[in-house]
């Protein structure tokens, strides 16, 4: 008798892995092992073990990856400033090289042929894990059953549907359909109603935040501390980036912090609208762009503003394992050096402003910055440099006015 063939399948246990774990061993014979990656999605992973084996795998490794996720991935997208669109902190697009690198690990260990992902043939997940496969592992078999002729489950209805008939449990219905992807970063939302921009979210949508109609009427303060971009205190305490990113989801959250409602351009071509939460996330951007504000100097913060988009095009497009993504981190650790002090935030119906920064690396002068004239600037100094400055202009007018 044949061997059967091993892939490995991220796991999560949803609507769309539930019903492709079955799939895959009934349409082709796969021994299906469970990849399920531990992220800070609160109690989803909850009996996944017990549910992978009873729908099919011959097993189910479950790690926790939090601490990876957040000092190797989380804390590089952020000292980039990496924002997708004005609007996206890219809490699922940064989670998908992590899980596929795992994958990937697993197969090894396994001696599986093949990694697998239920990421739809729409959306841009599907693309994230198959470049990390292709650069982890370029021989790997990359099984993408969305893709699949012969996977007839056209929609999340048609998924449901399938649920029901091999009694295979899961949370959706056809009334309770949102896509969401959770971890430590965020939470995104898709799907049913959300389909038409032209419908507002419910209040009933948010998980990890309260609307904001329903906040406290009175504000709170945090203060986060950071060295060299990497935020490693909360309220003048030393903290791990794990246990950070939980206590600022907790008072963000409780303060509608981070609520996003945006239409993107995917990678594919198309337009699609998602509903994010990512409250904590909100926060430290809030906060590192303040005390980068303090210690860059103009042409590193005007320069490192452009290097951020080009970032955040790369997590965005599933672009992890490159060069180039390595090299711009050489760039962004070296614009660091001075982005050390402490930030100050006040948390108010759904806004987090400043509230005030110190860093002992400020660049920020009292002396020149007052309106008062001193020893420190001397003005007439201005009058050359604006003529210079502003000589081509000048020329130009004097040519333009003998047109």
């Amino acid at each position: 008798m044949a061997k059967k063939e091993k892939v490995v399948l991220a796991y999560s246990g949803g609507l769309d892995t539930s019903v492709i774990l079955p799939w895959l061993k009934e349409t082709y014979g796969y021994d299906v092992i469970a990849f399920a990656a531990e992220l800070g999605q609160g109690d989803e992973l909850s009996g996944i073990k017990k549910k992978a084996l009873a729908t099919g795998a011959i097993k189910c490794i479950v790690k926790d990856l939090r601490k990876e996720f957040v000092e190797d991935y989380l804390w590089k997208m952020l000292k980039a400033g990496a924002v997708y669109e004005n609007g996206y902190l890219l809490g699922t697009s940064i989670a998908r090289p992590l899980i596929a690198k795992y994958q990937v690990d697993v197969a090894h260990a396994e001696g599986a042929t093949g990694v697998a992902h239920g990421a739809t043939g729409k959306g841009n997940d599907q693309v994230r894990f198959e470049l990390t496969f292709m650069a982890l592992d370029p021989a790997l078999k990359i099984i993408a059953p969305w893709k699949d002729p012969n996977f007839k489950l056209t929609s999340r209805e048609a998924a449901v549907d399938y649920a029901k008939a091999h009694g295979i449990p899961i949370e959706q219905s056809k009334k309770k359909i949102y896509s969401r992807d959770r971890n430590l970063w965020h939470i995104s939302h898709e799907g049913a109603d959300l389909e038409d921009p032209a419908n507002e979210p419910l209040d009933n949508l948010f998980v990890m935040s309260r609307p904001v109609s329903k906040t406290p009427n009175k504000a709170d303060y945090v203060e986060v501390g950071f060295e060299e971009g990497v935020p490693v205190k909360l309220n003048g305490k030393k903290i791990d980036g794990v246990k950070l990113m939980e206590q600022l989801n907790a008072i963000g959250g409780l303060h509608g912090v981070g609520q996003v409602d945006l239409v993107e351009n995917r990678l594919v071509g198309m337009k699609s609208r998602g509903v994010y939460e990512t409250p904590g996330g909100t926060i430290l951007y809030t906060a590192h762009n303040a005390l980068e504000m303090l210690t860059l100097d103009r042409e590193t913060l005007h320069y490192k503003q452009l290097v951020a988009q080009k970032y955040a095009e790369l997590v965005y497009y599933g672009q992890w394992f490159t060069q180039i993504r390595e090299a711009i981190d050489a760039f962004i650790d070296m614009t660091q050096r001075n982005v050390s002090g402490s930030v100050r935030l006040k948390l108010f119906k759904g806004r987090c402003s400043l509230a005030g920064i110190k860093s002992p690396k400020s660049l920020y002068r009292p002396d020149l910055a007052s309106f008062k004239m001193g020893a420190e600037y001397n003005p007439t100094d201005a009058t050359g440099f604006i003529r210079l400055f502003g000589l081509p202009m000048k020329v130009a007018g004097i040519v333009n006015r003998k047109l």
